[in-house]
């Protein structure tokens, strides 16, 4: 059992919905990005994902475009997200930390590697957006050999006779895309998302998690309210990009958690 999935084991036990938190690792810099995940568990984040900086992220919107080319800008790597998972799993071995990004970096470093250094540096899972499932055994056969589940994305153009493919090799939870575009573009609509978390609950035993378009409470407790728990991360990355204190950031994430775990 990962902890992915003992935390959602023990989030039905108690009877609560998921609340996941998306930063970008190293922005605005290791230093702060560092003191935000750190306090995000306290915060009430139940799953953290970890944004990889990429050159090209095209499923992003300007919003974490513009986080990314930031942490790149200040020098992040992957060398150093994986370096910044170890120093927050130094104080906390529970959260479970998602990284989520692009082959792209994965690819350069090699698989083997890359799967190694990222149980080592205690990632529990991924989600690469730009690798299809008629790709899986290039990292997601390897990945969950490795011990890592591997979440797949479905959209609100994932239709019947493609939903099997996608949710055949996913494991932890399953990402529901709540809009169609990129993250931040558009607003989740309770109305519009629970039918298809419905239909994809019956196609599969795992969590369904809804991002992408969520950026109030009364959002995160809406969309948690019709499926496993809501996703929150153009809004959080938002924060950090004003310049606001990490201390008030996170004031923001908890009043978002608190939101979703209403749900």
């Amino acid at each position: 059992m990962t902890r992915i999935d003992a935390k959602f084991a023990d989030l039905k036990a108690a009877g609560k919905k998921a609340f996941v938190s998306y930063v970008m690792a190293g922005d605005p810099d290791y230093e702060r990005s560092l003191e935000l995940v750190k306090g995000l568990p306290g915060a009430g984040v139940d799953i953290i994902e970890l944004g990889l900086p990429f050159t090209d992220p095209m499923a992003d919107g300007p919003t974490i475009q513009l986080a990314g080319q930031r942490a790149l800008d200040g020098g992040m790597t992957l060398e150093k997200t994986l370096l910044l998972a170890a120093e927050f799993r130094k104080d906390d071995d529970s959260t479970p930390i998602v990284l989520m990004g692009y082959y792209n970096p994965i690819y350069n470093r090699g698989v083997e590697k890359f799967l190694v250094d990222a149980k080592a540096a205690g990632i529990d899972g991924l989600i690469v957006v730009d690798l299809p499932p008629e790709e899986d055994e290039e990292l997601c056969i390897p990945a969950q050999k490795a011990g890592l589940n591997f979440i797949r994305l479905a959209t609100p153009t994932t239709d019947d006779k493609r939903l099997p493919t996608v949710l055949q090799n996913t494991s932890g939870f399953v990402y529901y895309v709540s809009v169609t575009g990129i993250t931040g573009a558009a607003e989740a609509q309770a109305g519009d998302v629970g039918p298809e978390v419905a239909r994809i609950k019956a196609s599969t035993d795992l969590p369904v998690i809804v991002g992408f378009g969520i950026n109030t409470p009364e959002k995160a407790q809406n969309i948690a309210s019709i499926s496993d728990g809501a996703v929150v991360g153009s809004a959080i990355v938002s924060q950090m990009a004003s310049g606001k204190p990490v201390s008030q950031v996170l004031d923001f994430v908890k009043s978002l958690a608190d939101g979703a775990h209403r749900g």
